[in-house]
């Protein structure tokens, strides 16, 4: 047999990108929703040479890899330059983003637009839960660095880690 059908089934990859520095359980929402509905989930992390986050990269990617292995589906690593790269490096023709707010939209139809245009990967998108519509790593980072409880916010894994980095310093 030759053509489409000798080739077995086709794994469907997604991409879900961030900074994650943070990790949040709106971020986890998105994940684990991508996660049902393809067989291959990445999570790029991005890095930002320009920007000092409160984890180094390889934490954040240590962090996530644990808070999603439940999963199985979840490929988590690190990336620096164009995203529609990662894409077409890994045969990835989706790209999964969560909206939490129309603002959100002007900006990520912006940047679909422009990886649709650069490479043909498509954006899906996902609107937040909204029981974190309001979520995001800053907000969590700057609760918790005044004492604010931000346990319904991560996982009890990224708040044991980010109770450690605060009192670090």
């Amino acid at each position: 047999m030759t053509g489409p059908e000798s080739e077995g089934p086709q794994v469907r990859r997604a991409v879900c990108p961030g900074s994650f520095d943070p990790i949040t359980n709106g971020h986890l929402d998105i994940i684990s929703r991508a996660s049902r509905l393809y067989d291959e989930v990445y999570v790029a992390v991005m890095i930002n040479k320009s920007k000092k986050g409160l984890f180094e990269i390889d934490e954040r990617i240590d962090l996530i890899r644990q808070v999603t292995a439940e999963y199985g589906n979840v490929r988590v690593e690190a990336f620096h330059g164009l995203l529609v790269d990662f894409c077409k490096q890994r045969e990835i023709p989706a790209i999964v983003k969560g909206l939490r707010a129309v603002s959100d939209f002007d900006y990520e139809l912006q940047m679909a637009q422009m990886n649709n245009g650069l490479s043909g990967v498509e954006t899906l998108f996902v609107p937040t839960n909204p029981t974190y519509s309001f979520l995001s790593s800053s907000l969590v980072k700057e609760v918790a660095t005044w004492g604010g409880d931000v346990s319904h916010l991560v996982p009890p894994l990224v708040l044991e880690a980010l109770g450690e980095r605060l009192r670090q310093g």
